[in-house]
């Protein structure tokens, strides 16, 4: 192992189709290299990778987290959903506490949740997506199903691990 581990949380079948479907529909295909995903940690230290795997065993032993997308994101040169999920920004936090002092500036800046659906795109382009996807937007449930362990190895990511939640809804 030796590239980065990336931590997300797992979403639901029909959720994840149709944030897949917009992701493909509005992601440049030549730099469109993964599937939709909500990502917790973007780089843990390879080194980490048993305890990482512990931890998320663990909070796979817990309920589904409640969430719901709540708006829309202007990333500048793109355009993501907002995910509202207090549940799952408290297990990120307590999963932040223990990679104390392992994580990146970027892991450790805090979590702003969201799906990516467009990126690298000129920003008039993007805003024109996020203000037509705005006169259409209803808030809705978001299913998260678990989480999910990755390497990063130069751009699409190897699987290294998946935990569902398991406990009572």
């Amino acid at each position: 192992m030796s590239g980065p581990l990336i931590v997300t949380a797992e979403l639901g079948a029909a959720d994840f189709a149709w944030l897949d479907e917009q992701r493909r529909a509005y992601f440049p295909s030549e730099r469109n290299r993964l599937p939709a995903h909500l990502t917790l940690f973007h780089a843990l230290p390879p080194s980490l990778e048993s305890e990482v795997r512990h931890r998320l065993a663990d909070v796979a032993t817990s309920a589904p987290p409640h969430a719901s997308i709540s708006g829309l994101i202007n990333l500048g040169r793109g355009t993501a959903y907002r995910v509202h999920a207090p549940e799952l920004e408290a297990m990120r936090a307590s999963l932040a506490e223990a990679f104390h002092g392992m994580l990146t500036a970027q892991d450790g800046a805090g979590w702003r949740p969201h799906v990516t659906i467009q990126n690298k795109v000129a920003p008039e382009e993007a805003r024109r997506l996020r203000e037509r996807l705005e006169r259409e937007f209803r808030p809705r449930p978001l299913a998260i199903a678990g989480v999910a362990l990755h390497e990063y190895v130069g751009g699409p990511w190897r699987p290294l691990g998946r935990w569902a939640f398991r406990g009572p809804s």
